[in-house]
């Protein structure tokens, strides 16, 4: 998946959209109890009603692997119905150092066959660059997080007079590490008052961001403020959209939000984007 086939989804279909797989089996529809692997078909059915709507799909590594062997089952068997041409990511947020982050990067991109995963920058570049050396696979670098603790370590000063935030060296610094099309990097989408400081010092690279719908972050503001020339978006959206319904008509109700928000996304497309 490069950076140009991405684009060619986000034109085809108006849409920036990434939905999160963050299936939770204590929250799936009770019919679906009866099936072999009630996980998987809830999974199915919502890519079956959605797939033609996003351009992304993030599994949150999380709730499959609190299930057990049995969860990676269900997520290798939701990856085999994704289409081909949709961005998948490993929601994993890994980060060590030597050939630990090479099995890692063996484990999501040779084994699994994701096109992305989320990587933690916190030990540096040893730690980032074995999962740069796969073609055609990509780094989604956590740079700016939308949860409380982000201030912890993100927003410091890193030093006295200056005005620079710690996220925003992690973004100089890994910038330099690999071109616009093997990094991405996640911005939370309640971080929208620093978009503009992100897109000063990396305006070509494809953000990936959480943090719209139930976080309450406003797609407006992220799109108006962090698009670029080829959209540069991927926004993430899981409980709002999976979740619609814990009925029968879960799909069905899934699909409408996920619609919703594509066509706030196309509005978006052909006023910021000037290929459109």
């Amino acid at each position: 998946m490069t950076r140009e086939k991405l684009f060619e989804q986000i034109l085809q279909k108006k849409s920036y959209l990434c939905i999160g797989l963050d299936t939770d089996p204590k929250r799936l529809p009770e019919h679906l109890l009866d099936h072999e692997d009630p996980v998987f078909e809830f999974n199915r059915q919502i890519v079956e009603a959605t797939a033609d709507l996003c351009v992304a799909y993030k599994p949150n590594i999380a709730f499959y692997e609190a299930q057990g062997p049995k969860g990676w089952v269900s997520l290798e068997k939701t990856l085999e119905v994704i289409p081909e041409e949709i961005f998948t990511i490993a929601d994993a947020k890994r980060g060590d150092i030597g050939n630990t982050s090479e099995l890692y990067a063996r484990a999501f991109f040779e084994t699994m066959n994701f096109n992305a995963v989320t990587v933690a920058p916190y030990m540096g570049s040893d730690s980032v660059k074995p999962f740069l050396v796969q073609p055609g696979r990509w780094v989604i670098l956590l740079a700016l997080t939308s949860n409380p603790g982000s201030k912890d370590f993100q927003m410091l000063k890193l030093s006295d007079g200056n005005e620079e935030y710690l996220f925003e060296q992690v973004l100089r610094e890994s910038a330099n590490w690999a071109s616009v099309g093997q990094m991405m990097y996640v911005v939370g989408a309640t971080q929208g008052e620093y978009i503009e400081r992100v897109r000063a010092i990396v305006p070509n690279h494809f953000l990936l961001v959480p943090g719209v719908g139930a976080q309450g972050g406003s797609l407006e503001e992220i799109s108006r403020l962090g698009m670029n020339q080829q959209c540069g978006l991927l926004v993430n959206s899981s409980r709002a959209i999976i979740y619609a319904s814990s009925g029968r008509d879960f799909a069905d109700r899934a699909r409408e939000a996920a619609l919703e928000v594509q066509k706030e996304m196309e509005q978006y497309l052909d006023q910021y984007v000037t290929h459109l």
